[in-house]
Parts: structure tokens; sequence; C-alpha cells
């Protein structure tokens, strides 16, 4: 049990997010105890034991709906700040180029001033980084380094939120990965994106939006360098702990004096670099922080809410459930009531307009003499409006009849007349006459045991209140 917490950095501790994993452990484990002792009761029969873990408690339905209720108010939180990340890493990047650019026009040891902020111009080493001396603070600062990270945290950022693929995907994204489509009916010729197998072990094939053909076009130039073809890097995945063959990766960048594919850790880092200056916070009052998969999420929620069909947003993010991608929209409260009236809305308009007009008189005077004729000799009858007695008035024998124990001695002189009326037929051999008296004795028999119940359900029960006694509220004679 002291497993169900984790010791953090500082020395405390505190309760495991996932700790009814280690409970279906233990569990298993002593279960696992008693199957063996079951086989080999001399070795494992002394280590029988009951587990001190319940079953109740390794239930994951309650912790899937939690986890659930968090994934959608984490999505509804992310959606409406999303353009103001937009805006940083744009801005962040253009910032950045600019600086560069202002650097690389000036000559060594020259002063320039970009955005506000003083530098002085080092110069070009054998690198042809660009350094330069921050003069309010006195610190080196490398401009080229710089405007890499903020490219890249902007490639990132533009291309998980226009395809809505996974970290892995975008990592093993390659030059061959763009695939021309013509359309068979126009004969157009469309760019797709091929996206590599991974979670579900499934190609698929992405549409290239404009704007994330416009984002692609640009990592390429940069990643090709004005050579004729990208780059040819090897990535390790860290999950299968093998090297891939050399491919021309898109996600790839220069460090040092060699080209290297980008990392997941890369990719969280520029992801928590371009949050920094934006200021955002959470709910708590915490920097709000973007993964990776945040990204899928919006993009699956932003598409259903603009009337991309369910079963097309599964298709393009790979899944093979409907439910998956359902998992993973946050519908959001004016969504359901606006598409609830838009669905009345439309089942209003393809059904007779007649069925919506006010009522006549005649008809409301129908309406309430219909319910003034379900009174009857032993009851009430419960059958709906316009709708036709099917047992012909025979209440005895009808389902829809509500007996009434007020009426049970009516109903014990029918039993009677129905007994005299058996024997009688059974006398002169009427047989199909005897038929239909049995049904209908049955019938009575069942009523009036309806009727008893009813009578010991609705009689009146004293629950012991005291009553008032004649002196009870009366004044005193002294006063």
């Amino acid at each position: 049990m002291q497993r169900r917490h984790v010791r953090t950095p500082d020395g405390q501790t505190r309760p495991r997010a996932g700790y009814r994993h280690e409970l279906v452990f233990v569990r298993a484990f002593y279960q696992d105890i008693a199957r063996w002792a079951a086989d080999d009761p001399a070795r494992w029969g002394p280590w029988v034991a009951p587990c001190p873990i319940k079953a109740t408690e390794c239930q994951q339905q309650k912790t899937r709906l939690r986890r659930k209720a968090a994934m959608d108010q984490r999505t509804r939180t992310r959606l409406p700040v999303l353009p103001a990340l937009l805006r940083a890493v744009e801005g962040h990047r253009d910032a950045a180029g600019r600086r560069l650019q202002l650097a690389c026009d000036v000559p060594a040891g020259t002063r320039f001033t970009a955005h506000g902020e003083e530098f002085l111009r080092h110069r070009t080493g054998e690198s042809a980084r660009v350094f330069v001396t921050d003069i309010a603070t006195g610190k080196r600062r490398d401009l080229s380094h710089e405007e890499d990270v903020a490219f890249w945290a902007w490639a990132i950022v533009e291309v998980l939120r226009h395809s809505g693929i996974r970290i892995e995907e975008l990592l093993e994204l390659t030059h061959h990965s763009f695939v021309a489509y013509t359309l068979p009916t126009t004969g157009e010729v469309v760019p797709m994106l091929q996206v590599a197998l991974s979670k579900t072990d499934r190609e698929r094939l992405l549409l290239v939006s404009p704007e994330l053909g416009e984002v692609l076009t640009a990592v390429i130039s940069r990643v090709r360098a004005g050579q004729a073809a990208l780059p040819l890097v090897s990535a390790y995945d860290v999950f299968e702990q093998v090297w891939s063959p050399p491919m021309p990766f898109l996600f790839q960048r220069r460090y040092g004096t060699e080209q290297h594919a980008l990392t997941r850790s890369f990719v969280r880092t520029s992801l928590i670099r371009a949050l920094q200056p934006t200021g955002l916070t959470n709910t708590s009052n915490q920097p709000l922080m973007f993964t990776p998969h945040d990204f899928r999420r919006l993009f699956v929620t932003d598409a259903i809410r603009t009337g991309l069909p369910p079963h097309i947003a599964a298709k393009i993010c790979g899944h093979q459930v409907l439910d998956t991608t359902m998992g993973y929209a946050a519908i959001y409260a004016d969504d359901v009531i606006a598409h609830h009236r838009a669905f009345i809305a439309r089942r209003r308009a393809e059904r007779p307009s007649e069925e919506y007009r006010d009522l006549t008189p005649e008809e409301w005077t129908d309406f309430l003499g219909h319910f003034e004729l379900r009174k009857v000799a032993l009851g009430v009858c419960t059958r709906d409006y316009g709708t036709p007695c099917v047992h012909e008035h025979a209440c005895l024998r009808c389902p829809q009849l509500r007996p009434d124990p007020a009426q049970m001695p009516r109903l014990h002189e029918i039993h009677a007349n129905l007994l005299d009326r058996l024997r009688e037929a059974k006398g002169h051999g009427w047989l199909g006459q005897v038929a239909a008296i049995e049904v209908s004795v049955a019938a009575a028999d069942h009523k009036l045991d309806v009727m008893r119940r009813l009578a010991v359900k609705h009689k009146t029960v004293q629950l012991g209140m005291p009553g008032l006694r004649p002196s009870a509220g009366r004044s005193s004679s002294g006063a």
C-alpha cells in the first residue's frame, strides 16, 4: 500500500496518479497464489491468505470517467488560447529572424539595435554562427541558435494543429511522404501526406491544406539549404530501441557539424519555450502547458464543431473505432443545445405542417370526453386517447382495466355468476361455451387478486402519533 505514493524531488510524497494499476497487480498476485496452492498445496498452501485489496478498489470505470472529464476540461481550457500561442510563435520567429538578419548586415565590432535592444556584433567563426553581446545584460547570445529554435517551434505548432497527427508520426515524416492524388472527376492533382505506421500499425493519407502546404514548404526549404535533395539521417526509436535507415526526414536540424533528426524531448522543450513569453495561466494561476497530443484533441474538437462528420474525423485521425474519436472531442454545453435545436427544426420541416396548428374547440372537447368515458363498472380503463377498445368492451378480460378495490363485492357477484354458468355449460355439454367461461373465470380471479393487493396497499396505517387530550390548548383557571 505504500507504493500508492511517490516521492517528489523535494523529498515530499504525493498520491500516485495511477495507483489502481498497482492494486490490480497485488490482487492478481494473491489470486495466483491461491491457484498455485490448488495445484501444489505442500509448497504454496502456507502462503494463501485473503486478499487485502477488494474488487471494488480495482474498478476502472470511475477512473476512466474522471480521466475523460479532465481531458475535456484540458481541451476547453486550451482551445480559446490557441490563437495567442500561434501569435506568440509567429512573432518569436519573425523577431528572431530580423535580429539575425540585422546582425548579418553589420560588420564585426559594430553595435546595432533590434526591437529596442542594443547588441554588439562579434566576428564570424568557422562554424558561421552569429554571436552577439547584449549590451544591457552583458550576456553572449547565439542569434543563429535562437532563430533556429524559434523556427522549429513555429513549424511544430503549425503542423500539429493543421494535421492532428501524433508526435511519433510528426517525427517520421519524410520527403517521400508527399503523394500526388488525381481526382477522378476533374483530373485535378491534389497533394496528400502519407502518414507512416504508428500506434495502430496502419498507414493513412491526409489532404494537405494550403496553410499546411506553406509550412511544409518552409520546412523543406530550410532543411535542404540550397542543396538538390534533403540530407539523409537516421532516427532513433526510443520504444523499439533501434536506429532507422538513413532517410530524408523533414524534421531535422544541424547540431554542430552534423544533421540530426528531431527528438521527442526537443519537441516538448520547444513548446515550453514558445509558451513562456505568452504569460498564459490555467485556473490554478500556474503557467499553461501544451503537449503535442493536446493539438490532436484540439484538431478533432474543432473539426467536429465546424461540421465535419465524426466518421470522417475518425478516418483522418486513424482511429479504428468511432468512440475513440468522440472521446477526443470536448463537447460544449452550447454545442449540445444548438445541435438539438437544429435537429428539432429539421424534424419539424420534414413533418406535415398541419401537425403544428392550434387545436379547435371541437378537438379539445373530444379529447376531454375520452377521459370521461374511461370510467367503467369495475374501475378505470387506461387505454390511450384515439385508440379503440381492442377487447370489444370485455373489461373483465382486458389488461387495460385498472380495478377499483371498492368494486370488490360487484366482482364477487360476477365471479359467482360465472361459476354457475360454467356448471350449466358443462351439464349441457357446451364445450365451446365452457372454454370461453373458463377464460373469464381466470380473468376474474386475477382481477380479484389485484383488488386485494391494492386494498392492502392503500389502507390507512397508524403511525403511533399521540392524540390531543380534551384539555390540550385550554387556558388554566388561574389565568
